[in-house]
């Protein structure tokens, strides 16, 4: 689907703010309604938006020691991959998970509560699936920039 500049400035309103009404959308980008509520249903309809959600403090919910964990598999055949990846959707303390090129298979974003929850999640949960062959972990210090806004 090819974005017009309509649509990028709709999509970054939107990720401001997606509690906004279609009126104070149409209000900002001079469209009508209708027009604000079409374009948004061809956005929706083409997977451009995937979803809408509420950004959570994660200190106020309890979980706001975060860890980068690096993941190599023992084996790097189809089932193995498949395995590991359903296995990893199950995991609610994995935030995120992307598949990487380097010395390592899998980066893994972790939130937890506090060390001793790391530790639990790590011998209980990520190190107990049978396609880990090692782990390398890095606690985070402080949370320099996080956005979840893709600019257009």
């Amino acid at each position: 689907m090819k974005l017009d500049a309509i649509d990028k400035e709709l999509l970054t309103l939107l990720q401001q703010n997606s509690k906004q009404t279609n009126k104070q959308l149409s209000q900002q980008l001079n469209l009508s309604v209708t027009a604000i509520f079409e374009r948004i249903k061809k956005l929706e309809r083409n997977d451009v938006i995937k979803q809408y959600v509420a950004l959570l403090d994660k200190k106020k919910v309890d979980l706001g020691f975060t860890v980068f964990c690096h993941v190599k598999l023992t084996k790097h055949e189809q089932k193995s991959i498949a395995n590991f990846e359903t296995e990893i959707e199950q995991l609610s303390e994995v935030l995120e998970c992307f598949h990487v090129s380097g010395d390592y298979d899998y980066l893994l974003k972790v939130a937890v509560k506090d060390m001793d929850h790391f530790r639990t999640f790590m011998v209980k949960k990520l190190t107990s699936l049978e396609e880990i062959g090692s782990t390398q972990s890095s606690i985070t210090i402080k949370e320099v920039k996080n956005n979840t806004a893709v600019i257009l």
